[in-house]
């Protein structure tokens, strides 16, 4: 039953990944800041592999950040 809990978790994960890959790359924001957000979608990937719960926790938070337009600093 965990299990099943878990392959859906990792679904809906993968699902949000996506959504969000695609947002990003069509904002209308300078280079660095679109390169920024990039990176850490690409952390939240390589923590989604080692911690399921804590990759969907940092995908929320940068959602939230890009659904009230706070974008980060680009390089």
């Amino acid at each position: 039953m965990e299990r099943d809990s878990q392959l859906e978790l990792y679904q809906a994960v993968a699902v949000r990944l996506k959504e969000a890959h695609t947002r990003v790359r069509s904002l209308q924001v300078p280079e660095g800041v679109r390169m920024t957000l990039s990176r850490k979608l690409l952390a939240i990937t390589a923590v989604a592999k080692h911690d399921l719960a804590r990759a969907a926790r940092r995908l929320d938070r940068l959602m939230k950040d890009l659904d009230e337009g706070r974008f980060p600093e680009g390089d």
